[in-house]
């Protein structure tokens, strides 16, 4: 059994989690994101140990950060200001003797979907979450490609228009038209021009940031995820009349873009982590040596 964890700005889901995928069970609750370091650290820890028992050998955690993985050290992590530097996989496996992993939250995505979902097939995918930001990620001939501090990918933070496509492409775009991207979404979903006029122009922005990807990496496969991928039927059409302006129809001929139906794939990648190479530590003798 692993504890996986999908910790943001907005909400930290932790679950324990089968060697087969399946959940045992599941808790989230809003992030303290204003609080201090500490504060968050608690909230994570009483979360934590409510799912905790002897049965757990590891436990995975993906932070929307730069991260170094081999320490486990997560750096300015987005939506909790307060988490500047957090030494988590020390401070997680002095707490709970078992072996830690870190990674960035897109690649916990990755992980999920290629393995669990509908991404498995392809070696090359390109994969991205829609939600308070913009996450990308990279799987190379059937490989994570995470780069030297887990940033490979970041795609979000790339400059367009007058500011980035995280501005564009995440519910920043929503807020910034005096309203949510549930709003929205609810609202187009009944058909309120209003709404249908704004879903228009974000598949737009999402077709340019598509063509981005295909220019840059050339993925034989686009997959979605995140809290705005779920309304993906009313921003795909205007979003594929903009990916068909690609100066290469063969290659959007050949593309395979899809949102994934798949159920927490960020917590599912998160539960496998400590079955990689990140997973550096062994689970104590002491703590072997209780159980037994």
């Amino acid at each position: 059994m692993r504890i996986a964890i999908d910790l943001g700005g907005t909400n930290v889901r932790v679950a324990a989690v089968t060697p087969e995928g399946r959940f045992a069970r599941i808790l989230s609750e809003p992030c303290l994101a204003s609080g201090s370091e500490t504060e968050v650290l608690e909230q994570l820890y009483r979360i934590i140990d409510d799912l905790f028992t002897p049965e757990v050998d590891g436990i995975g955690i993906g932070v929307p950060s730069v991260v170094d993985t081999g320490r486990g050290i997560v750096y300015n992590v987005v939506g909790i200001p307060s988490w500047k530097e957090v030494h988590l996989k020390d401070l997680l496996e002095a707490r709970y003797h078992v072996k830690v992993s870190v990674d960035n939250d897109c690649n916990c995505f990755a992980l999920g979907v290629t393995r669990f979902g509908k991404g498995g097939p392809h070696k090359e995918a390109f994969c991205v979450t829609l939600g308070t930001g913009v996450g990308g990620s990279l799987v190379v001939d059937g490989h994570l490609y995470r780069g030297r501090n887990a940033g490979a990918g970041e795609i979000g933070s790339i400059p367009y228009l007058d500011k980035d496509y995280e501005y564009y492409c995440s519910s920043r775009f929503f807020t910034g038209k005096g309203t949510s991207g549930k709003d929205v979404a609810v609202a187009a979903a009944s058909g309120e021009p209003w709404a249908l006029e704004i879903m228009e122009e974000f598949g737009g922005h999402i077709g340019r940031l598509v063509q981005m990807i295909m220019y840059a990496y050339d993925p034989a496969v686009i997959i979605f995820g995140g809290s705005i991928a779920k309304a993906f039927s009313l921003f795909s059409e205007p979003m594929w009349r903009v990916i068909k302006e690609f100066p290469y129809p063969k290659s959007v001929e050949n593309l395979d873009l899809y949102s994934t139906d798949l159920d927490n794939p960020g917590i599912l990648g998160a539960a496998l982590l400590c079955g990689t190479s990140n997973c550096h530590s062994e689970r104590s003798e002491e703590s072997r040596s209780e159980e037994s």
